[in-house]
């Protein structure tokens, strides 16, 4: 069993998460010619230990977002269950997760650390990656590098680190997980970040975001122009390394699906913010869920999918990881508006009440106005009150553990697409571990 840590508590729910039907796709695996045009940032970040390190990793945007995909997983309403508003991070255990079918019977498997995971996918991936990125023009190589933290404005090599990797980690699981070498997995997983640093890049103009992992952001380094220039360059670059990869025509395909959500999601996302906080034309909960799917799910159900795919896998088990990998987007989401609210500044690297001061329509808030009295909470989000007001009548309403319960709702539907499909007993842990890092992260 498994508890959130003190910043994001999930109170016990028994309501059930519906998973969406996603569409299958193939596997095939990739080479990516190398150029010179990262050569300014050849330089590989400092190595990781055996042990792993944690890193700062750049959570799915509250503004803006991914993209949309068929039915989005979500009950009708969120519930917040009857909980002490002087205690908001009281422990509470969550459900045991049903045991995945398991290809090969093994007794019980000691739970991986997730770091030394993240640390070898990366290592795995890296070569690849690097390689796509030499592939483009040295100028806009030089950007991509940057936004991947290998280097500083002008190439010198950069003496930190880059975010998690978790949607490569995510891409070379999946292929372990129904049996085949990760190795297979490397285009896909290629792709999927190339993806994800094309949509942070467009996020962060569109956001107005000054700052990523405690740096400028790429269109605050080296100008609007050039970062949307890198962005395309990025999203051709993995259209391109998917296309070249065996079942390139299925993962493509695949692939586009995913793109078209988060586009989905991101314009969902946007028109939010012109929406009223009640009345017919308000936001509602439901519609927060889709978008978080969309926005989030899509390229982390796309990752683990594509390692399925590209590994091998029957089209039910490529649909079953595309299905975990959505509902941990929406968990993913739920916890970083959480983090937003009342998570700390010192280790989130964001301003206290950073959404709040920006009047974000995320769940916790959402959820708030969704309340029998939800009156008061308008009247102050309409205002110039304080955040610390806003957000302790928030949580008054009910919207920070209704916050929580959803997150803990979504994590049980993700474990459940997992456990409906066999797949390799050590690595579905891990699988199952990496969902529960993500959503107990503090940054």
């Amino acid at each position: 069993m498994t508890a959130f840590p003190s910043a994001v508590r999930a109170p016990h729910d028994t309501s059930e998460a519906a998973s969406p039907p996603h569409p299958g796709s193939d596997a095939r695996q990739a080479a990516s010619p190398t150029d010179s045009a990262s050569d300014a940032c050849e330089t590989a970040p400092p190595p990781h230990s055996a042990s792993g390190r944690p890193e700062t990793a750049s959570p799915p945007h509250s503004a803006p977002g991914r993209p949309e995909a068929t039915s989005p997983p979500h009950s009708s309403q969120a519930t917040s269950p009857t909980r002490s508003a002087s205690d908001p991070r009281q422990d509470a255990s969550w459900p045991q997760a049903p045991a995945a079918p398991r290809r090969a019977t093994a007794s019980a498997h000691a739970s991986p650390d997730v770091r030394q995971v993240l640390d070898r996918c990366r290592a795995l991936v890296r070569p690849a990656l690097r390689e796509a990125v030499g592939r483009t023009h040295s100028w806009v190589g030089e950007m991509a590098a940057y936004s991947f933290g290998w280097c500083e404005v002008g190439g010198a090599p950069a003496a930190g680190s880059g975010g998690k990797g978790v949607r490569q980690a995510l891409a070379v699981l999946g292929a372990e997980a129904v049996g085949a070498s990760g190795g297979v997995a490397v285009p896909g997983a290629v792709a999927v970040e190339l993806v994800h640093a094309f949509s942070l890049l467009h996020d962060d103009i569109m956001d107005g975001d000054t700052d990523r992992r405690r740096r400028p952001t790429v269109w605050k380094a080296y100008g609007t122009g050039p970062a949307v220039l890198a962005g395309d360059a990025l999203f051709a670059l993995a259209v391109e390394t998917l296309a070249a990869a065996p079942a390139g025509p299925r993962a493509v395909r695949l692939l586009s699906v995913a793109l078209q959500d988060l586009v989905t999601g991101q314009a969902d996302d946007l028109l939010f913010a012109t929406r009223p906080w009640t009345g017919p034309e308000r936001v509602r909960p439901d519609e927060y869920r889709a978008m978080a799917e969309h926005k989030t799910g899509a390229l982390l159900g796309c990752s683990a999918a594509l390692g399925a795919l590209l590994g091998g896998a029957p089209p039910a088990t490529v649909s079953a990881l595309d299905r975990a990998g959505r509902h941990l987007g929406v968990a993913f989401q739920v916890v970083d508006d959480l983090l937003g609210i009342w998570g700390d500044p010192a280790v989130t690297g964001k301003p206290v009440y950073g959404d709040l001061r920006e009047r974000k329509k995320t769940f916790p808030v959402l959820a708030a106005l969704d309340s029998p009295t939800p009156g008061r909470l308008r009247a102050l989000l309409e205002s110039d009150a304080e955040p610390g007001e806003v957000a302790a009548l928030i949580e008054e309403s009910g919207g920070r553990s209704a916050a929580l319960t959803e997150a803990r709702r979504q994590v049980t539907a993700a474990e459940s697409a997992l456990a409906a499909v066999p797949l390799e007993a050590e690595t579905a842990e891990a699988l199952r571990s990496l969902i529960d890092f993500l959503v107990r992260r503090d940054r």
